[in-house]
């Protein structure tokens, strides 16, 4: 489910769901008796178009069929007219959509859109791109103000767990005194584990430049996460004075975190943004839920555009009569 809200660009209102940008609503700014459908699909059939889109797929998509791709440009001219639908089940591009209803249209990711503001109205794309980021920033201190006050309150809560570990574990520890630390961060990791799906030691492991930092993974969480965090740590300092094992507590607590979660990003999906190393609110997979965060590893400029190169240069030497790569 997308968050959705509506910029008005030179006083005409164009949807926006998350980062996607309605194609078919910057057509209507035109205020001509253009068919948006048909502008769409016009642009769409250019060969500077298909070029600029599968450059896009290819940086940006791990799904993106590059063999679909190549078949696309090789058979341009000889193919039916190109649609989103063909170019979406040809290539499994992620970067534009189409949908029904009242908030109808083409949708298209903001780098797609602003090349496409290009192509109808290279004034409109000024605007548009400056509308587009007033409200990139409206969201990112809102969702900044809410994350930090969620992190306070899963640090307050914190509290109540580790009164419950000091009042009910710690007497019952054989360990040295200089050991009882160990106490306490088993139940943090407890925490950890059922919510992320490992433990501080492997997400300082996985990231030594923000460990060294003194950072850890909460501060790359959600606002939904660090919500079902405070939940857990209450829940787990009940389930301390009962005396419960660590396996079975870890057990509930996976069950607990999982449905508090699939609540939270069903009702609240704006809220289901982690932050990356940069420390700027991003969406992420639901694959990458129990993966380590930040989701998007730093990496430099030229890493990336080597991937991408190779990427890009697998599709433009594609030879159709070359057997696949087993």
């Amino acid at each position: 489910m997308r968050k959705k809200d509506v910029i008005r660009v030179q006083g005409y209102p164009v949807n926006v769901e998350d980062d996607y940008i309605s194609l078919t609503d910057m057509v209507k700014s035109k205020g001509d008796d253009a068919r948006p459908a048909d502008v769409i699909r016009n642009w769409l059939n250019t060969k500077n178009t298909i070029e600029f889109l599968g450059t896009w797929e290819a940086l940006n998509s791990n799904i993106f069929n590059v063999l679909g791709f190549q078949h696309v440009k090789d058979n341009f001219n000889e193919m039916p007219t190109l649609s989103v639908k063909s170019w979406i089940e040809n290539t499994g591009a992620i970067g534009i959509y189409s949908k029904e209803g009242k908030t109808g249209g083409t949708y298209a990711h903001k780098d797609i859109a602003f090349e496409f503001g290009s192509y109808i109205s290279p004034i409109f794309k000024l605007y548009l791109i400056k509308e587009f980021q007033r409200l990139k920033e409206i969201e990112s201190n809102a969702n900044n103000i809410e994350w930090n006050v969620r992190r306070l309150l899963a640090k307050a809560q914190y509290h109540v767990q580790t009164d419950a570990v000091k009042k009910y574990k710690l007497p019952l520890s054989k360990l040295p005194e200089d050991k009882l630390f160990l106490v306490y961060a088993e139940e943090g990791d407890i925490l950890n584990l059922a919510l992320f799906g490992f433990t501080a030691r492997q997400w300082r492991e996985a990231n030594p430049e923000l460990a060294i930092k003194g950072q850890n993974a909460r501060e790359y969480a959600s606002i939904n996460e660090l919500s079902v965090m405070q939940s857990l740590e209450g829940i787990n300092a009940d389930m301390i004075k009962q005396n419960l094992p660590f396996d079975e507590r870890l057990e509930r607590l996976r069950e607990i975190a999982k449905e508090q979660l699939q609540v939270l990003d069903r009702i609240a999906p704006h809220n289901n943004l982690r932050k990356n190393a940069d420390g700027e609110f991003q969406p992420f997979l639901g694959t990458d839920r129990k993966g380590m965060f930040p989701a998007k590893p730093m990496v430099k400029k030229e890493e990336q555009l080597s991937d991408f190169d190779s990427k890009l240069k697998k599709a433009l030497n594609h030879n159709p009569k070359d057997k696949p790569e087993s």
